[in-house]
């Protein structure tokens, strides 16, 4: 069975777009971990303005909030 000139030239181009579909996927992926990371960092520094009364409402005391605070950002 011969394959048509038109089937050989679509291989390449299925393959760009899985390509390009793989990239955007590992592209979406990254942005969402930034974003979570970036929300931690933003709470544990809103956990740093709380008040004593504050933190007692949320059931922390001000060590446990300081251990919190104190972890990296990104890491954890």
């Amino acid at each position: 069975m011969a394959m048509e000139l038109s089937e050989t030239l679509e291989t390449p181009r299925d393959i760009v777009r899985s390509n390009i579909r793989r990239t955007a996927r590992w592209g979406r992926l990254l942005l969402a971990t930034i974003e979570h990371r970036l929300e931690k960092r933003r709470s544990r520094r809103t956990l740093c303005e709380l008040t004593d009364d504050e933190l007692c409402d949320v059931g922390l005391t001000r060590a446990e909030a300081k251990a919190e605070i104190s972890k990296s950002w990104f890491w954890s």
